[in-house]
């Protein structure tokens, strides 16, 4: 077992991460030494604890990626309940705090619940998650079967759906979200990070909204 981490410890300098050797106990003790707090990220897979800091950019693709989730959602009136930050963990297989998750499908499934069964209810209909360090996998949610998985990587999204060959489950790179069919949904994040970049979020966020409603 790894020597006892701190949170008063832990300081990662953004952008960091660290790998250590560990088991689903070594984990789980981390988990509650570290509590509430948000950083650094944790994630396990076999065998291995991952921590990592995010940079400042991390977190702004992150918000206004799910804000653009958000608009498409409303735009199309479907319901959905949203999570940030969240732990999703199976005992002994994985652990992984998605950037944000949705139930669209499921939404009603999970509705008013405190705390959520990894092993019994239902996965989030859809994953984000920013990858500025490497720190992501998208096969980390094969466990789950989350049904789509969005990656945002060197400025590009890949939408991923889970398919099955009937035998092993896969993530297949896709065109379009089954959210959103017909929606280019990469093209339009791209466009409001730019338009985020020159003059803000909260302007970004409004055009996508007229442009949908003139639409």
């Amino acid at each position: 077992m790894f020597a006892v981490i701190t949170p008063e410890k832990i300081h990662l300098p953004p952008g960091t991460v660290v790998r250590l050797c560990g088991s689903w106990r070594d984990y789980r003790a981390l988990v509650e030494q570290l509590g509430d707090r948000q950083l650094p990220r944790i994630k396990y897979r076999p065998g291995e604890i991952l921590l990592m800091s995010p940079l400042p950019q991390h977190g702004r693709q992150a918000d206004i990626i799910s804000e653009v989730a958000k608009v498409l959602l409303d735009h199309s009136e479907q319901d959905y309940t949203a999570f940030t930050p969240i732990t999703m963990d199976l005992p002994e297989v994985q652990g992984i705090e998605p950037d944000y998750c949705f139930y669209i499908d499921n939404w009603a499934a999970i509705a008013g619940k405190d705390r959520i069964d990894w092993r019994i209810d239902p996965p989030p209909d859809l994953v984000i998650e920013i990858d500025v360090t490497s720190y992501t996998d998208v096969t980390d949610y094969l466990p789950y079967r989350v049904p789509e998985v969005w990656l945002f990587k060197n400025n590009q999204l890949k939408i991923y759906a889970l398919q099955n060959d009937g035998e092993n489950d896969a993530y297949v790179l896709q065109a379009s979200s089954r959210y959103f069919p017909g929606v280019d949904v990469a093209g339009m994040i791209l466009e409001c990070l730019q338009m985020a970049g020159d003059r803000g979020t909260s302007h970004a966020i409004r055009s996508l909204r007229q442009k949908l409603a003139d639409n």
